[in-house]
């Protein structure tokens, strides 16, 4: 295929989807990177900036992006990494014990493979990007990227297994790729590789989890990326004993309508049904895991006409319903995965907030039951939680531990609370064991970061990261020198990461932090992207202090709107708030980067150093931890400014007839 423009789109399209399949692969076999949350992000974007740079030179490395595609596949299916989480300074709790390579080196392969395969990919999308003029050629990208994030979301949505991955990429390199006989044994190897991981086993693909099913005993057990993440048990038969149970016990009666989110395989929905519940509401964002249940449990209890299954996110089932429960029954929801690979946000980090919890409280009967209860390790988190309760129902929670066998990781312990002092039966009220951490609130969700730091592993981390990207571009750059009259494009770069951040955040608080949400959120930012493009295009907006102003008022709006005082709006018009607080800012922005990049000398060159901002931005995007998630917005400002004043300076030469046709028509 040799029209230009298809074959742009195609290579962009296929250069987001190798992205998002890199994270999702990794993801699955090295469980580190659920906690490094963008590792194969920066790499990604390292790679796809060092490509640019290197648009035109020899080798020409795209064609063997194929075979080293393969080989890293192969390299971390074979060589599974589980991670000993024993820190606690981490985002995260529970421990394992390590096995496969050690850590540190895991961590430099995977970030230096992502930022040689993109690298690769984005040499070839350089070389079909300098052929048009910068704006079309930004447009066709774009346009590209869109299709790329729709294919990879449409898999996503039919839990598809890795072989239609390799396919999918298979047939987007097709046009690409001149398939000699090296191309076609790479291509072969790559589906040989993805069908591997489809047909080993009892596994199956979520939209969140590599899922294995297997028999242990009498029981069943499920593993998460290759972690033991739940067991199938017979509760009805054990339910003297089963931790499931216990808070039926603590009750002063049986409760009517019951609420469980994290329901899982459905241990509690069992629970609940055996201990008198007339209707149980049953939500789990992974479908997949619902289904297992659905099919393995003893006790059937999703088949049962009082259990209504729902596949969501928790905290917007609470957000959105108005029904009211005798007990909310938050059921181990502790994750394995992130929201995407671009925030620390984790599946169920929003629902152990103090606004959650609130939440909560709001949906309860009067006399109603709050419970929650998890394997713990930490004893500061279970007085973490266990304050946040205090907070909110003003009284101590019901605190009971249930010890465990030696081979369990941590003790089980729940906290109960009610406004209603009589509706629970409480032999020991919480008492905080040292001192208590304050609650976890929407704009700094990290429940399991136990102070409010960077901890010195991740700092060493993105330190490593940026020392090995700086030499990176000084060998593909040639000078760093060459970048300087784009160092405003870089700070727009690590600008609208930060940005597109915090958007795709906003969107898990308010809809969910399902796989759909953030790819609706992806899908509008890219959305906002073009139409900034598509008027750019046609209208030369020369007035560029008036652009950066307008982008100015849409941040400081935005900033004076949390983003949590949405959420007690009607679903329409909180999406309709939504979007406008998270895509004006981006729309804005872009005006502002697509005018400047109209009339750019060197395209690859400029959007090389673009992407390279980007990844800069990606570590930056740590200082959440610090200062939660609304303060970025005054980074981003910042970091705008500076482009500003960059923009302002930089020796912008163009030829006319590129400016000409970037502001017209196809």
């Amino acid at each position: 295929m040799r029209r230009p423009g298809v074959q742009l789109f195609l290579a962009s399209a296929l250069m987001l989807f190798v992205e998002l399949v890199l994270i999702r692969w990794s993801g699955a076999y090295i469980v580190y990177l659920s906690y490094f949350s963008n590792i194969v992000l920066l790499g990604s974007f390292l790679g796809i900036g060092v490509g640019f740079l290197r648009r035109g030179k020899r080798p020409d490395l795209f064609r063997w992006f194929p075979l080293t595609l393969v080989a890293y596949l192969g390299l971390v299916k074979g060589l599974p990494v589980v991670i000993d989480r024993s820190g606690g300074d981490l985002v995260f709790f529970g421990a394992l014990v390590e096995r496969g390579l050690p850590v540190w080196v895991m961590l430099p392969m995977v970030f230096l493979a992502s930022a040689a395969i993109m690298a690769m990919i984005a040499q070839g999308v350089a070389d079909r990007f300098a052929a048009f003029p910068p704006l079309e050629a930004y447009r066709l990208d774009v346009v590209g990227s869109l299709a790329g994030i729709a294919a990879f979301s449409l898999l996503a949505w039919a839990s598809s297994p890795p072989l239609v991955w390799g396919v999918v990429i298979v047939g987007l390199s097709v046009p690409l790729v001149a398939w000699r006989s090296l191309d076609v044994m790479a291509a072969g190897a790559l589906i040989v590789v993805t069908a591997l991981a489809t047909f080993q086993g009892p596994t199956s693909w979520s939209a969140y989890y590599r899922l294995e099913t297997y028999q242990s005993g009498s029981s069943w057990e499920i593993r998460a990326n290759g972690v033991p993440h739940q067991s199938i048990d017979d509760v009805v038969a054990n339910l003297g004993t089963t931790p499931y149970a216990v808070p039926y016990r603590s009750l002063a009666s049986p409760p009517e309508d019951v609420l469980i989110i994290g329901a899982g395989n459905g241990n509690d929905v069992a629970a609940a049904l055996a201990s008198g519940a007339a209707h149980v509401d049953a939500v789990e964002i992974d479908g997949e895991i619902l289904s297992i249940g659905a099919a393995l449990h003893p006790n059937r209890p999703y088949d049962d006409p009082r259990v209504t299954r729902i596949v969501g996110d928790g905290r917007a089932f609470l957000q959105n319903t108005d029904r009211t429960y005798d007990l909310i029954l938050f059921a181990l929801p502790d994750s394995l995965t992130l929201v995407s690979g671009q925030s620390g946000i984790r599946l169920e980090s929003y629902l152990f907030t103090r606004e959650a919890i609130e939440a909560a409280r709001d949906r309860l009967r009067p006399g109603g039951a709050f419970a929650m209860y998890n394997f713990y390790r930490e004893r500061w988190l279970v007085d973490r939680l266990g304050g946040t309760l205090q907070g909110v129902f003003g009284g101590a929670p019901c605190l009971q531990i249930v010890e465990q066998p030696p081979s369990m990781v941590g003790s089980f312990a729940m906290l109960m609370s009610s406004t209603d002092p009589l509706a629970v039966s409480c032999d020991e009220p919480w008492s905080p064991a040292g001192e208590v951490v304050a609650p976890a609130e929407d704009d700094h969700p990290f429940v399991y970061l136990r102070e409010r730091t960077i901890p010195a592993r991740y700092l060493w981390t993105l330190l490593l990261i940026l020392g090995v990207s700086l030499l990176a571009v000084r060998r593909a750059a040639g000078t760093l020198g060459s970048l300087r009259p784009y160092a405003d494009l870089f700070c727009m770069g690590a600008a609208f990461l930060l940005l597109e951040t915090r958007s795709l955040v906003g969107f898990a608080l308010l809809f969910g932090a399902t796989w759909f949400v953030n790819a609706l959120a992806f899908g509008g930012i890219l959305l906002a992207v073009l139409a900034a493009i598509e008027i750019q295009r046609r209208w030369t907006i020369r007035r560029t202090g008036l652009l950066y102003l307008a982008l100015f008022a849409c941040l400081a709006i935005a900033a004076a709107v949390p983003t949590g005082a949405l959420l007690d709006l009607d679903p329409v018009p909180r999406f309709v708030a939504a979007s406008t607080l998270a895509f004006f800012p981006i729309f804005a922005a872009n005006l502002v980067f697509a005018g400047r990049f109209r009339s750019v000398a060197d395209s690859t060159s400029a959007f090389g150093a673009n992407l390279l901002g980007a990844m800069v931005g990606g570590a930056l995007e740590y200082l959440a931890l610090v200062s939660g998630y609304r303060s970025l917005l005054l980074l981003v400002a910042v970091l705008y400014g500076l482009a500003w004043l960059l923009g302002r300076r930089a020796d912008r030469p163009a030829p006319a007839a590129q400016v000409a046709v970037g502001g017209g028509s196809d």
